[in-house]
């Protein structure tokens, strides 16, 4: 007999309809002798009401609040799919993530997890029960509840799994897997059938809104067998593995788009040391995270600085650094809006030479200008006008022949 955690997303969960459907799935894999966990989101567009509702009694809510108030959604899906399934005349049993145990930092709103009891899953699973627990959240030491930010049903999921030596951790979601590029903007984008661990966090990483990338990050850790499935059908999905021998005769497995990207630019800054570290330090006291980054020298001999950020983040980091450039009579930092970000992400990078000219040529020749670049070990992400943001996709999928079977162009 295996334990099999199941984790289903907004869509999945969105109607009473579709619940009845996920119980059947849930269900049937009871019949099959397995022991069933099931983490659940809140149903698709729950939390973005409830965050509007927040918003118009405060427009700065405290973060102890806020998960008050967020937490409900997951937890009105997880009892709907226990009476569903007690329904169909089963037993099951919902928890939230705090009476199952799930400890998180006091992080709120952005929590995260640092332990979880098993006992009580445990003790249910050998009573025969489906565990159903809530995804995205958990309790602190005081007991208060905190949130795992947007996504966080994920990390909770294989979290679970993890600590439950579970056999298999299914993320049941509206597409049916891992595409080589997003299926609504490339058509032929293709599922793949497995992609290592290390692809799929720069994935996510980098715009794929599949897997969240924490949880990406807890089931390569703790070696968690993670499968990406659409809860509209039973086609088999996308296994995230660890890397094998053939993943390196493919040159790019897959290319992602992230819009929303702002160039912050800060010039004239003078020459003493210590400066860059003083802009960054500002930058991250905010809480906003830095992506791309270039430096050059200034007519001063000091440093001229661009980085990117996330659309919304560009304001605080405005923000963070004018009070420093006007005590450095340097110029203040301006944002550069409707910027995107184009990658290709590859382990077989690693073995083949003149990818980032291919990248490059590739882009160039179809009249797309880059302004940035960022590289890895396996991927680069170049920043381009989010206007040409699409077609750099398309460009890139086609030129690496990503649609085509097999995926092998070595």
């Amino acid at each position: 007999m295996a334990l099999i955690v199941h984790k289903y997303g907004g869509t999945s969960v969105g109607s009473t309809e579709r619940i009845k459907v996920v119980a059947e799935r849930v269900v049937k894999a009871k019949k099959e002798g397995n022991s069933v966990v099931v983490v659940v989101s809140a149903q698709s567009g729950m939390t973005d009401k409830l965050i509007a509702m927040a918003n118009e009694v405060n427009t700065d809510p405290h973060g102890r609040e806020y998960d008050q108030l967020v937490s409900v959604g997951e937890q009105i899906s997880a009892a709907l799919l226990a009476m569903t399934i007690q329904n169909m005349g089963h037993k099951a049993i919902s928890f939230t993530g705090g009476q199952v145990g799930i400890l998180t930092d006091s992080a709120h709103t952005n929590a995260r997890i640092q332990e979880i009891e098993t006992n009580r899953v445990a003790d249910e699973l050998d009573q025969g029960n489906i565990v159903i627990v809530t995804g995205f959240q958990g309790v602190d030491i005081h007991g208060n509840i905190t949130t795992l930010g947007r996504g966080g049903s994920d990390t909770s999921a294989v979290a679970i799994a993890a600590v439950l030596k579970a056999d298999l951790c299914e993320i049941y979601t509206d597409v049916d897997g891992v595409y080589t590029a997003d299926p609504r903007i490339v058509k032929d984008a293709r599922k793949l059938e497995q992609i290592s661990a290390e692809e799929m966090l720069e994935m996510a990483n980098l715009g794929a809104k599949v897997l969240q990338s924490r949880s990406v990050e807890f089931a390569s850790r703790y070696n968690v067998p993670l499968c990406v499935r659409s809860s509209f059908n039973y086609e088999p999905g996308t296994m995230i593995v660890q890397e094998t021998d053939e993943m390196e005769e493919i040159k790019i497995t897959g290319v992602t788009l992230a819009r929303d990207q702002v160039r912050v630019n800060v010039f004239d800054l003078p020459d003493k040391p210590g400066i860059v570290a003083k802009i960054f330090k500002a930058v991250a006291v905010e809480g906003v995270n830095v992506d791309m980054i270039v430096q050059a020298k200034n007519a001063r001999g000091g440093p001229d600085l661009s980085f990117t950020v996330e659309k919304a983040g560009a304001k605080k980091a405005q923000a963070a650094i004018e009070q420093i450039t006007s005590e450095l009579n340097a110029t203040a930092p301006a944002i550069e809006e409707n910027m995107a970000k184009v990658s290709a992400v590859g382990i077989g990078m690693r073995s083949h030479a003149g990818i980032a000219a291919e990248v490059f040529e590739s882009l160039g020749d179809n009249g797309i200008n880059i302004e940035m670049i960022s590289t890895s070990e396996i991927k680069i992400s170049c920043l381009i006008n989010q206007d040409k943001a699409e077609q750099a996709l398309r460009v890139l999928h086609s030129h690496f022949n990503l649609g085509e079977e097999p995926a092998k162009n070595a």
